[in-house]
């Protein structure tokens, strides 16, 4: 650790503390060189992936635009706030697990949908007909196709048309 004061290369640590919260370190540091004392902290870092969209452009990982996604898809489905929430912890849990410096955009809206298919098939449709731009009625009767056979959630209203 470089000292602040006269930049010397050569600092020894005094005194450790691990914070309250348990999530930070305090250090007390002594320069060799000028004998001047100072504080450091360590905390974890952890770095989402940014996120490169189709036109090449990045962008940083952004937990609340998920959520919002999640939220216009299941607008108004019965769909208990735990399960989203876990849904979107679960589609974070795996981006950061991947442990790339970048993922596509495409692969983290295929992560949604892998999740919204869990968790409601209209949400889904939703959702798929504006992350694959759906052209015409056919496109929408090939998605209900899709999902026909897949299993519906644990606990959930099967009711039929």
């Amino acid at each position: 650790m470089k000292c602040p004061f006269c930049k010397g290369h050569e600092t020894q640590v005094v005194d450790t503390r691990e914070s309250e919260e348990g999530d930070s370190i305090r250090r007390r540091r002594r320069c060799v060189s000028c004998e001047k004392r100072f504080t450091t902290y360590e905390t974890v870092e952890l770095r989402m992936p940014q996120v490169v969209k189709h036109n090449g452009t990045r962008s940083e990982f952004d937990a609340d635009k998920l959520r919002t996604s999640f939220k216009r898809a299941l607008h108004k489905r019965p769909v208990p706030t735990e399960l989203v929430d876990a849904a979107i912890d679960h589609v974070s849990q795996k981006i950061f697990a991947l442990g790339e410096r970048e993922i596509g955009s495409r692969q983290v809206g295929e992560m949604v949908m892998k999740e919204l298919l869990k968790l409601d098939k209209v949400a889904y449709i939703r959702f798929a007909s504006v992350y694959k731009s759906f052209q015409d009625v056919g496109d929408f009767a090939d998605a209900v196709d899709a999902v026909s056979d897949a299993p519906a959630r644990k606990g959930a209203d099967k009711r039929k048309s």
